[in-house]
């Protein structure tokens, strides 16, 4: 029997053409590998709860570890990000889906706990939210070996564990997926760089002729520095770390302080994993050009002044 709650299941046909155009795309994940688990079946008697986002690609990650035998749960890790044709489409192939687009903080974190409740053996997170209830709400699954490994992808999952791991409050192994040299050159740089460049050009944005104010020049950002030039936008990079900055430098982009850079700016991004890149002030504000694109890269929108404008 599959447990859910979602936004609409009639949505699951529209949702199946979604994982076949993603199926496509990831041969590895929906061909080399399912095949093999769907052979040797590894995770046969396993629960698996995923706190991520509930996109296509996700979905196809899902059905891999069914195909291996596990018992899958998820819950979205971010409100925005869940595609709710995706999300029925995954109920009516078997997986426990508990998210909808565009759910408040308590149902956000009501998703999280039914699937805690379905004492899940192997957790994967993106942000720490799942893990960190599990610790606070949950710590019978952890004290009874219930709980056998956890993953986390994002760098601001990975900080909240190191600072827990510090204090002597992290109680599971915990293998850091983001700290892979795939997961940072690849995904990263040019995966999520992508990712929001795309967003915003396909609202008929032409970033041709365009400044834009890339803040931060981590993975993520260099990623999105990179595709908004090819894209032939003029692109000003802020950043505090003097060796990045200077990287910035050698790849051709201007740097400068962010006070001198917003002024100018026609579309600014920050991705930084800091609180208040650009302060949430009226005299920061009044900087800003009229109609300017302001966007954050991240799992918590407090980089910027989006959180006082939406």
């Amino acid at each position: 029997m599959v447990n859910f709650k979602i936004a609409d299941e009639s949505l699951a046909s529209k949702g199946d053409e979604a994982l076949y155009v993603a199926e496509n795309k990831m041969p590895v994940t929906t061909g080399i590998i399912r095949k093999r688990f769907e052979e040797e079946k590894p995770l046969k008697g396993v629960k698996i709860a995923g706190c991520l986002h509930i996109t296509k690609e996700t979905a196809n990650l899902a059905l891999t570890l069914q195909a291996g035998g596990a018992d899958v749960y998820l819950c979205g890790s971010n409100p925005l990000s869940t595609q709710d044709d995706v999300a029925a489409a995954l109920v009516k192939k078997g997986i426990n889906v508990f998210a909808w687009h565009g759910n408040t903080d308590e149902e956000f974190y009501w998703c999280i706990r039914e699937c805690l409740k379905e004492s899940p053996n192997i957790l994967i997170d993106d942000g720490a939210d799942m893990i960190i209830t599990a610790h606070k709400e949950f710590p019978e699954l952890i004290e009874n070996g219930t709980i056998i490994g956890c993953q986390e992808e994002t760098t601001t999952g990975v900080k909240r564990f190191q600072a827990m791991e510090k204090q002597g409050k992290l109680k599971v192994a915990l293998f850091p997926v983001n700290d892979a040299r795939c997961k940072n050159q690849f995904d990263n740089e040019l995966g999520t760089g992508q990712g929001i460049i795309a967003a915003i050009y396909g609202m008929h944005v032409l970033f041709a002729g365009k400044v834009c104010v890339i803040c931060g020049y981590g993975h993520c950002s260099s990623g999105m520095a990179l595709r908004a030039r090819g894209l032939g936008a003029n692109v000003i990079v802020t950043e505090i770390d003097p060796i990045k900055a200077l990287q910035a430098k050698f790849a051709g982009y201007q740097v400068m302080p962010i006070a001198e850079a917003l002024p100018s700016a026609d579309i600014i991004l920050t991705a930084t994993g800091c609180k208040h890149v650009i302060t949430p002030t009226k005299e920061m504000f009044d900087k800003l050009k009229e109609g300017v694109i302001l966007g954050n890269l991240g799992h918590f929108d407090i980089e910027n002044l989006t959180q006082i404008l939406c």
